[in-house]
């Protein structure tokens, strides 16, 4: 696909570097898409009772809320195991295939010697591989403008209008 003579050519990706003594950890986060999430894992439907004006759903409930709760945790672990795929980590106990150990990802990264902040720093890069923020968007608007700049530098016409023309009067428009 192209748009404006663009390419698209996939998703958005971040790239945070660990430093670990002599080497570095480089993590890869890229944007995903969470259709397959919701295939997997359908948003949960709440209870509710059958009255006269038809099925009203009880959103309250605190069963549902808790049963919410834990949906949208896996929803977060999801995106941050099925964002980090670039950066190859083979994970103990987390299987992309099997939600209820998805989020295992932060024991895992524990259990690796990753610090909490470091674990932070990690969720904040997947979080900024899948939004777009002012930033982002301020950038690519400088990108943008600094190519058209180069663009009319490069143009063969005039970049000015003559106050006067040589044949005669100007025209009235």
């Amino acid at each position: 696909m192209r748009i404006g003579g663009i390419i698209v050519a996939g998703p958005t990706q971040e790239v945070l570097v660990l430093p670990r003594g002599e080497q570095a950890l480089i993590i890869r986060a890229q944007a995903i898409n969470l259709d397959e999430f919701d295939a997997l894992c359908p948003e949960p439907k709440p209870p509710g009772k059958l009255t006269k004006d038809g099925w009203i759903p009880d959103t309250t409930n605190d069963n549902y809320r808790q049963i919410i709760d834990n949906h949208n945790e896996k929803r977060i672990a999801y995106l941050v195991v099925k964002s980090l795929e670039p950066s190859q980590i083979e994970w103990d106990t987390v299987q992309i295939d099997n939600p209820r150990t998805w989020t295992n990802y932060v024991q895992d990264f524990k259990n690796a010697g990753i610090t909490t902040i470091e674990i932070n720093r990690i969720v904040q890069c997947v979080m900024q591989a899948n939004s777009l923020d002012e930033a982002k968007l301020e950038q690519a608007r400088k990108v943008f403008l600094l190519g058209q700049a180069q663009v009319q530098k490069e143009s063969s016409g005039q970049n000015i209008v003559p106050e006067n023309m040589l044949s005669g009067e100007p025209v009235n428009v």
